[in-house]
């Protein structure tokens, strides 16, 4: 698998990351470490986790396997922390820190490789918040660190405050949800990322497993939306528009002989500015037709196409 450096920083990373939303959850450990297993023999090096994955056992599991299948040397282990147990915002200082703090208890390891703030906090300061970056990063407790699910002025925002004097950690990444199905970060996330040097981090690069095309004549058993915890999640992509451009997509994998799952995921990590969509899957099976797609690289007319097909000015951007 190819790499990619994470925005203007040293680091490299996978140009696919291996996503552990459900590790715990709906991926028992087994099928965890057969998932790893199968990712790092492809190359893969970049795994995202959250310390409100699974209640935790999201991060228990991939320490457990840290210890026990791979060496930890040939990953770049991120994790996230900014929401509580009960759902909460909490961007403070002290609430990051000894989430930072319990989320290296439970991977058993002395620092992680990227820290990102999960979500924007509005009730915090915004300096105190970045605060606990520079904290972790002088510390020794994590080598980079960036943010998730923040607005494009949010984002300019924590790296210019971040760039305002030395020895203040950069933003070096900014997770978010980018497809086919989801464009509008393009209006402002995208050119504030750019700007600032952070790379990006597509999560739900598959539209929610829609682009996969499994919903084209109904919702499969065993599929998310199908699970009572998950149907929620998928529904706002099974309307008509983008069940248009997941025909799209279908039209161009059989033109090019190749699955939707492949060209839907090819089109996003290909895009400025993205360093490495996160992937999620439910078994080992689901990731090995995932990391199929690294063989892939899209013609200029069906990037065209599919661009055309998904454009913002076309389509409703969803929630």
């Amino acid at each position: 698998m190819k790499e990619r450096h994470l925005g203007r920083s040293g680091l490299l990373v996978s140009r696919l990351g291996l996503g552990t939303m459900t590790w715990g959850q709906d991926t028992a450990p087994d099928e965890a470490a057969a998932q790893l297993i199968a990712f790092v023999e492809a190359g893969g090096t970049l795994v995202d986790t959250a310390d409100v994955y699974s209640d935790g056992d999201s991060e228990r599991i991939l320490g457990h396997l840290l210890r026990e299948l791979v060496d930890r040397d040939d990953l770049v282990v991120a994790t996230k922390a900014a929401i509580r147990p009960n759902g909460r915002y909490d961007g403070s200082r002290r609430h990051l820190l000894r989430a930072l703090d319990a989320s290296l208890d439970r991977m058993d390891l002395d620092h992680v490789d990227l820290w990102q703030l999960h979500v924007y906090d509005p009730n915090t300061p915004l300096e105190e918040t970045l605060s606990a970056l520079d904290e972790a990063v002088s510390s020794g407790r994590a080598r980079y660190v960036g943010v998730s699910n923040y607005a494009g002025w949010q984002v300019a925002k924590a790296a210019a405050w971040q760039r305002a004097w030395p020895g203040r950690a950069p933003v070096v990444s900014a997770q978010l949800e980018y497809s086919l199905l989801r464009r509008d970060i393009e209006r402002e996330v995208v050119p504030a990322a750019l700007d600032a040097g952070a790379g990006l981090l597509p999560w739900s690069p598959l539209g929610r497993g829609v682009l996969t095309g499994k919903y084209r004549t109904g919702i499969p058993a065993g599929s998310r939306a199908a699970a009572p915890h998950f149907a929620e999640f998928v529904q706002p992509y099974l309307d008509e528009e983008c069940a248009r451009i997941v025909e799209s997509v279908v039209t161009a994998a059989e033109g090019l002989g190749r699955s939707p799952l492949a060209v839907a995921l090819a089109w996003v990590r290909d895009r400025e500015g993205v360093a490495a969509p996160i992937v999620g899957a439910r078994t080992a099976a689901q990731l090995g037709a995932i990391l199929e797609s690294e063989e892939v690289t899209l013609p200029h007319e069906i990037r065209g196409a599919l661009d055309d097909v998904s454009d913002l000015s076309d389509t409703t951007s969803h929630p």
